[in-house]
């Protein structure tokens, strides 16, 4: 479904505000902090709009909206600029994997452990011989969608499971180089307001996938090229193996 220019305007924003506050998103909040140049009653009309055709939702106890996953999906499609990693940051992540290229299972752990460093979120990677690796437990109290127990839960058993990881990241049936599940996509009830972004990578025999999982409303603009970036080094080390 395409959405007219102020309807994009207007996603965007109310994406991006939810991306910091973890909020539902109002009219007053966009017309105070963004440059829309429209009125609050039109702000209103599109969001109502935005919502009857299934990009925001409405909790009850609110009259902010949130952004669906189809929402977050379209954003990323056509809406996002991306944020390059610096020359420094990657020659930082580069020199912590670096003496252990010749190592598949240690270089994958510190691997893992370094984008969930740089990510601030759970990182996974596990390969189809059957190896998980799992790192970033800790960030997962810094957002509100884990206060939950139940989802905080959920998300501890299901990275110590090498099935279950491994049937989640062959879900991605595109040939994109970035894979995106959000919400619906990762077929939990408690994983409603979670999302995950991961890259495959081989090497010789060897297939597999390293990625993140944290709330959907993560920062995609530099998510998604740190995601590219650390499978790109993943291809390129593995050449050693």
């Amino acid at each position: 479904m395409s959405l007219s220019d102020r309807q994009a305007q207007i996603l965007k924003a109310i994406i991006e505000e939810y991306t910091i506050t973890a909020e539902p998103v109002g009219s007053v909040t966009l017309e105070k902090k963004y440059n829309l140049s429209v009125s609050p009653a039109t702000i209103r009309n599109e969001m109502v709009a935005l919502t009857k055709s299934g990009f925001l939702h409405q909790p009850h106890t609110s009259a902010g909206r949130t952004p669906t996953s189809m929402a977050l999906k379209y954003y990323v499609r056509e809406l996002l600029k991306e944020e390059e990693m610096s020359v420094a940051e990657e020659v930082a992540v580069k020199e912590k994997v670096w003496d252990h290229r010749f190592e598949i299972e240690r270089f994958l752990k510190e691997i893992t452990r370094a984008l969930a460093d740089k990510t601030q979120t759970i990182a996974i990677s596990c390969t189809s011989k059957g190896s998980l690796f799992h790192s970033g437990h800790a960030y997962i109290l810094a957002n509100p969608e884990f206060y939950d127990i139940d989802v905080a839960r959920e998300v501890l058993s299901l990275i110590d499971e090498f099935n279950r990881i491994y049937s989640i990241f062959s879900k991605a049936t595109s040939d994109e180089p970035i894979h995106i599940l959000v919400g619906d996509d990762l077929d939990n009830e408690f994983f409603q307001n979670l999302g995950m972004v991961f890259t495959d990578f081989s090497a010789g025999d060897i297939k597999g996938s390293l990625g993140i999982i944290g709330p959907s409303r993560l920062n995609y603009s530099t998510v998604i090229p740190t995601i590219r970036y650390f499978g790109n080094l993943v291809s390129e080390i593995a050449k050693n193996w």
